[in-house]
């Protein structure tokens, strides 16, 4: 800690002759003289619909919120949070209270539990959280290059990871059914430890899947892509949150034949040092 001097001085006639009173405040190792207390960061919960919650923060005198989903990644949000959960289980959720020159002030965080799934929202996806050898099997590889680019599932991590290099790739896949007319929204939590180097992470909906070898291609509903701008640096988040170019990264697919379809996702690059995805969604909007 150091020491600094708020000085007051006085004018003295017209000699110009000035008495200082010096009186001295603390400051912190860089001089500035604002340190950052601790604040209170815990909140409440509370239910205002099936699978919805308001989460509400019990004091606002810090600069900055953030809260983590579900272990889904910390984002900026608000005093008053409202969030859906439209799957049974059991959710972690966590906030942060920012005060300060950006200094994490305070912690909390609670637990709820949602009792079933939305009737219209539930994931038709299964197995997308990549938690059990179960939730592996319901994933098929789908090879493209012949080698550098390889897909590891589960294997106790609970998130399905990519490896690629020198520009490889290669893809996974599931079926699912689908209604003619409906929409449908796609999402999924994916993470990076370091900065992806010329890659693309695309996210389809195909008819039908092409033989081993050959690339997939069509509309890219989710992407990360580094030459759109997303993915250069160290992430953790939605993909709807995280990802980039709006044109690619829309999300909502609208089923145009009652039947089988496939959720793809692809992802290859010079440099991909393990690229994470978990809780991968594909739920009805209406």
């Amino acid at each position: 800690m150091t020491t600094k001097y708020i000085c007051k001085s006085f004018l003295l006639g017209a000699a110009s002759l000035f008495l200082a009173s010096c009186t001295p405040d603390t400051a912190d190792d860089n001089g500035n003289g604002l340190t950052q207390g601790s604040v209170d960061a815990s909140f409440k919960v509370s239910k205002t619909a099936e699978n919805r919650y308001r989460l509400t923060t019990n004091a606002n005198n810090y600069i900055t919120t953030k809260w983590n989903i579900d272990d889904e990644g910390y984002n900026i949000g608000k005093n008053i949070q409202d969030i859906f959960l439209p799957d049974k289980g059991t959710y972690v959720i966590q906030h942060q209270a920012y005060g300060i020159g950006g200094t994490l002030a305070g912690t909390a965080s609670q637990t709820i539990t949602v009792p079933a799934d939305d009737p219209v929202a539930g994931n038709i996806i299964q197995g997308g959280r990549f938690d059990s050898a179960d939730d592996v099997s319901k994933w098929t590889i789908h090879p493209i290059s012949a080698s550098g680019a390889q897909w590891i599932m589960g294997n106790g991590t609970g998130v399905a990871t990519i490896v690629a290099n020198g520009g490889n790739q290669q893809a996974i896949y599931q079926a699912v059914n689908v209604v003619a007319g409906q929409k449908y929204a796609i999402d999924m939590v994916a993470s990076s430890n370091s900065a992806l180097v010329d890659t693309w992470f695309e996210v389809y909906m195909l008819n039908s899947i092409p033989p081993a070898g050959q690339d997939v291609s069509g509309k890219v509903y989710r992407n990360i892509n580094t030459w759109d701008g997303c993915g250069k640096s160290a992430f953790k988040g939605r993909v709807s949150s995280i990802g980039c170019n709006g044109d690619k990264n829309g999300g909502t697919y609208t089923a145009t034949t009652t039947g089988t379809v496939y959720l793809v996702i692809k992802c290859g690059g010079t440099t991909v040092n393990g690229l994470s995805i978990d809780k991968v969604e594909l739920r009805r909007t209406q």
